[in-house]
């Protein structure tokens, strides 16, 4: 059964309440260099956990940068209202956008995250 994730950042406590702000879930832990946000009692959770020395991903993928190991895309009813709402929490909106309906935005550590229509 999968549990969840864990994120490397500078920030864990920030970045989980940005998380925790843009999806409506709640911090179920938190304590130096660790902290948990969750849907539900059940999971699933994400963990972010202290990094240091961390260095932010770049987007778009560029030679001799760190890389995106991974990103979260999250579906959404109105694409520019929900970019509004990340932005108003912390995020920045990806320079590089590659496909009408998805906008790519970095969450405050860096992070590339995808917000997605049908």
């Amino acid at each position: 059964m999968w549990w969840g994730t864990a994120i490397e950042a500078p920030d864990p406590g920030g970045l989980a309440r940005f998380y925790a702000e843009l999806l409506g879930w709640h911090i179920g832990h938190e304590e130096p260099g660790t902290a948990v946000v969750a849907a539900s009692p059940q999971g699933p959770f994400f963990v972010f956990q202290q990094a240091e020395g961390y260095r932010p991903p770049v987007w778009p993928p560029a030679d001799g940068e760190q890389r995106p190991m991974m990103h979260l895309d999250f579906q959404v009813g109105d694409l520019e209202s929900a970019v509004g709402e990340a932005v108003a929490l912390g995020a920045t909106v990806a320079e590089h956008q590659p496909r009408g309906n998805v906008r790519v935005l970095l969450d405050p550590a860096g992070h590339p995250f995808c917000l997605c229509v049908d």
